[in-house]
């Protein structure tokens, strides 16, 4: 009998240990491929993208989407390119990106163009972001970082999440990287501060049938106090961001 209680023990803790670990791992962010690590470290990145690697981390933000090559990814807010052309590279040959901008102001796209030029799987679509009638089919993500707040300052954002829901096929996802504002602060300081409150964001994209399926701390920043502009030379590029991961089910 003795020996049994020592084997069940035994049996127990390994368990608990095993779910532990399972647990752990289910936590833990996914390392980048080998596409995403070739994407970020391709030379054709211009300077000014690669010295700000260090506060973007794009390996690692990319590599938290689950991006595959092969896969039609819609960006909204490109910018200057920075992620666009990460984008491009890791979906690669038979992937496909296209980077919405709107009809005001005009020469969005115009401005564009030489990214299009350099990247053959790249297309400027404009397109009104609460409708997005004008993407060729349903694709495999949609991708914002930094610009989910600033969407709140002029488009109906119920109109807009539901949009990026249905340009998605099923068991697609909607990647959403942003500065964090202070909890309870809802979207009070989008114009202000230039940041928003997680909990608004998931609120408002499950409200329009998304799951929220992973979130990521690679870009969290816990001395950040919250109560500056993103853009305050102290706080330029350290703001505490979160990332959220929901999906089409």
């Amino acid at each position: 009998m003795a020996q049994f209680k020592t084997l069940l023990a035994v049996s127990i803790a390994a368990a608990a240990v095993a779910v532990a670990v399972q647990a752990q791992t289910l936590v833990h962010d996914p390392k980048p491929s080998a596409a995403v690590t070739a994407a970020v470290a391709d030379p054709a990145r211009p300077p000014a993208d690669t010295m700000r690697d260090g506060n973007r981390k794009p390996a690692q933000v990319v590599a938290v989407s689950g991006l595959k090559p092969g896969q039609t990814v819609v960006e909204l807010g490109s910018g200057a390119g920075y992620y666009t052309r990460i984008l491009a590279k890791t979906v690669g040959d038979k992937g496909k990106v296209y980077a919405i901008v709107g009809a005001q102001p005009p020469g969005a796209a115009d401005r564009m163009k030489p990214l299009a030029d350099a990247y053959p799987n790249l297309a400027i679509v404009t397109d009104d972001m609460t409708k997005m009638t004008n993407v060729p089919g349903k694709v495999d993500m949609v991708w914002t970082t930094d610009n989910y707040h600033d969407f709140h300052n002029r488009l109906d954002m119920a109109a807009f999440d539901k949009a990026m829901f249905d340009v998605l096929k099923p068991g697609g996802i909607f990647l959403v990287e942003d500065h964090a504002a202070a909890p309870g602060a809802g979207a009070t300081v989008t114009s202000t501060l230039h940041r928003i409150d997680p909990a608004t964001v998931k609120q408002e994209v499950t409200a329009a049938g998304f799951r929220l399926v992973r979130t990521s701390d690679v870009l969290a920043n816990p001395a950040d106090d919250h109560v500056k502009r993103n853009a305050e030379a102290d706080i330029r590029g350290h703001t505490d961001r979160f990332i959220f991961v929901f999906q089409k089910p």
